[in-house]
C-alpha cells in the first residue's frame, strides 16, 4: 500500500481529531460526540468516499440519525446544536479528504477557527455590529454576489465600450475597500489616533475625510493632527488606485506604480513630520469633538453612492472614448479631468479600461490618470479651505504640493 493510498485516511483522521478535541476542550458538559467520535466519523466519511458517492450519501443519513439520537440524550445538559452540526461537517470533510485532502484540511482549519471564536463572534454580533451595519452588509452582499453574476459580460452601447459586468465589478471593488476602511475606523476609533483614523477613513472617502478633518481643525488648538490625518486620507487614494488599475490593466499598472509609490512615500514622510508631537497632545487633551473626525462616512455602504459611482464611471468611459475620437489624446485627458472632480478613481479606471481595449495608448492613459488625480486634489483643496479656513487650507495645499510634484516628475521620467 502506497503513501497516496494511506494519506486520505490519515488526513480524515487528523481532521476528526482536530474538531473533536476543540469540542471537548470548550465543553465541560456531556456532548453528543467527543474527540474519538469525531475522528471515527471523519474516517467513516473517507471510507464511504472510497466506495461511491451513494455510499457517502447513505453514510451521511446514518450519521445524521445517530447524531440526532445522541443529541436527544444530551440536549438537557447542552441544548446547543453546534457540536451536532460540527460532527456532520467532520463526516463530510472526511469524505472530501479522500479526493481532495488539501482542500479538506483548509476547510477543517476554517471550521476549527469558527468553533474556537464562539465568544468573539457572539460579542461582535450582539455588542459591536449595529443594525444599520448589518443591513448595509446584506446590501453589499446582494450587490456583489447577486447583481454582479447577473450582468452581461459583453460590450454594449456606443463604441461597445460599456461592459456592465466589468463596470459593476469595479464598483464592488471600490465599495469593498471602503468597507475595509470603515471597519478600521470602527475597530480602532479616535482613541487610537487621528493618523490611523484618517487613512482608514480615506478608504471610505478621502474627500469626505479631508472635509471632516478640516472641520475638526477649527475646534482644536493645533491643526497638526487633523492635517496629518487629511494628508494620509489622500494616501488611501493612491493605494486604491493601484488596486483597481491592477485589476483593469497590468500594463498601465507597470508604468504607474513607480510615480504613485514615490508620491506616497513623500506624502507619508510629510504627514509624519506634521504629526510629530501631535499624538501626545491629543492623548493629553482628549475631547469628544475628536469623534467627528472618526466617522467620515455615516454608513459603511449606501446604494446611492455606489450607483453614482457606476454612473460616473460609465460616463467617463463614454466621454473618454468619444473624446479620443474627436479630439485625440487630449479628449481622453479632458474627460478624465472632468470625472476626477467627482471621483479620482472613475476617471483613472476609465482611462485604463480604454488602454486595455487598445483605444488609447498607455502614455495617454497615464496622462489621463494624472489629470483625474489633479482635479480631485483641487476639490480636496477647495474643501480644505472652505471647511477648515485659510490656516488649514494653506497647510493642506503645502503638504500635498511636494507629493504631487514628485508624482509628476517620476511620471514624466517613466513616459520618456
Amino acid at each position: 500500500m502506497t503513501w497516496q493510498q494511506i494519506e486520505p485516511f490519515l488526513v480524515a483522521l487528523a481532521i476528526g481529531l482536530l474538531l473533536g478535541l476543540e469540542r471537548e476542550r470548550s465543553h465541560a458538559r456531556k456532548l453528543p460526540a467527543g474527540s474519538r467520535s469525531f475522528a471515527l466519523l471523519s474516517l467513516a466519511g473517507a471510507v464511504a468516499a472510497g466506495f461511491s458517492q451513494w455510499a457517502v450519501v447513505a453514510g451521511f443519513l446514518a450519521v445524521g440519525a445517530l447524531i440526532a439520537l445522541a443529541y436527544l440524550r444530551t440536549s438537557a445538559e447542552d441544548p446547543g446544536t453546534t457540536t451536532a452540526t460540527a460532527a456532520l461537517v467532520a463526516y463530510l470533510l472526511g469524505a472530501l479528504a479522500y479526493s481532495r485532502p488539501a482542500l479538506a484540511v483548509a476547510l477543517a482549519v476554517v471550521v476549527a477557527g469558527l468553533l474556537v471564536s464562539k465568544n468573539r463572534i457572539h460579542r461582535f454580533a450582539r455588542d459591536i455590529m449595529t443594525e444599520v451595519e448589518l443591513e448595509d452588509a446584506i446590501k453589499f452582499l446582494v450587490v456583489a454576489f447577486v447583481i454582479l453574476p447577473l450582468l452581461p459580460d459583453r460590450g454594449l452601447g456606443p463604441y461597445g465600450i460599456l461592459n456592465p459586468e466589468k463596470v459593476w465589478l469595479l464598483v464592488v471593488l471600490l465599495t469593498g475597500i471602503g468597507w475595509v476602511g470603515y471597519i478600521g475606523v470602527r475597530a480602532l476609533g479616535p482613541e487610537r489616533g487621528l493618523l490611523v483614523t484618517g487613512i482608514a477613513g480615506g478608504f471610505v472617502s478621502a474627500t469626505a475625510t479631508t472635509a471632516s478633518m478640516a472641520r475638526l481643525s477649527r475646534t482644536t488648538p493645533s491643526v497638526r493632527a487633523p492635517l496629518a490625518s487629511a494628508l494620509l486620507a489622500s494616501l488611501a487614494t493612491f493605494v486604491q488606485l493601484l488596486i483597481v488599475i491592477g485589476v483593469v490593466d497590468a500594463h498601465v499598472l507597470e508604468r504607474l506604480w513607480p510615480p504613485v509609490a514615490a508620491g506616497a512615500l513623500v506624502l507619508v514622510a510629510i504627514a509624519a513630520v506634521v504629526y510629530r508631537g501631535a499624538g501626545r497632545l491629543t492623548a493629553a487633551n482628549p475631547s469628544p469633538q475628536h469623534d467627528t473626525g472618526a466617522a467620515p462616512a455615516s454608513r459603511p455602504f449606501a446604494l446611492r453612492p455606489a450607483l453614482i459611482l457606476a454612473a460616473v464611471l460609465t460616463l467617463a468611459l463614454l466621454v473618454g472614448r468619444w473624446g479620443a475620437d474627436v479630439l485625440g489624446a487630449g479628449g481622453t485627458v479632458l474627460a478624465a479631468f472632468a470625472a476626477g472632480l467627482a471621483d479620482a478613481h472613475a476617471g483613472s479606471v476609465a482611462a485604463a479600461s480604454l488602454a486595455a481595449k487598445g483605444d488609447i495608448t498607455v502614455d495617454t492613459a497615464l496622462l489621463a490618470i494624472a489629470a483625474a488625480l489633479g482635479s480631485n486634489l483641487i476639490v480636496k483643496t477647495v474643501l480644505a479651505f472652505t471647511a477648515g479656513g485659510r490656516r488649514f487650507g494653506l497647510r493642506f495645499l503645502a503638504g500635498m504640493a511636494a507629493p504631487a510634484v514628485v508624482f509628476g516628475v517620476v511620471l514624466a521620467v517613466t513616459m520618456t
